[in-house]
């Protein structure tokens, strides 16, 4: 065996040693991977069904928001009549305080009126009998007087 030969055989043992050690990382390298397919198997098979839920309730919210939209509408469209309505009460109660602003208008000069030639009836009326009263008093003192000489 010449020196070629030995280094040969040294440098294969080497390499074998070599692969020896990197053997025992690349097995548990191996299991880890394993293991790691393994969850990834289990999650799928976990987040099919979890994504079928997910899908249904994402088309109920959908048919339930489609609902909401058309309730909504109908709501606005109740809103509008209501406007509406609003709006031709506002102009009824504007035309009745017009009306009464007119009818108390011509109806306040003649009342005025009248409560003022009421009162001054009352008053001549009681000054009339006031008058009357003292002048039967004065007549009354006057025969007292005539029958005292």
């Amino acid at each position: 065996m010449n020196a070629g030969e030995i280094a040969g055989l040294i440098a294969a043992g080497a390499f074998l040693m070599l692969v020896l050690v990197l053997a025992v990382p690349i097995l548990k390298l191996r299991h880890t991977v394993d293991a790691a397919t393994r969850a990834i198997n289990d999650l799928t098979d976990r987040t099919g069904p979890l994504l079928g839920n997910v899908n249904e309730t994402v088309e109920n919210v959908n048919t339930a928001l489609g609902q909401v939209q058309v309730s909504l509408d109908g709501v606005n469209l109740q809103l509008a009549k209501v406007d509406a309505i609003t709006g031709h009460a506002q102009n009824i109660s504007a035309n009745v305080a017009n009306l009464v602003a007119v009818v108390s208008a011509a109806a306040a000069n003649p009342l005025v009126k009248v409560a003022s030639f009421g009162y001054g009836l009352r008053k001549a009326t009681a000054a009339r009998r006031h008058a009357e009263e003292e002048r039967e008093v004065r007549e009354t003192l006057k025969r007292r007087r005539r029958a005292a000489r």
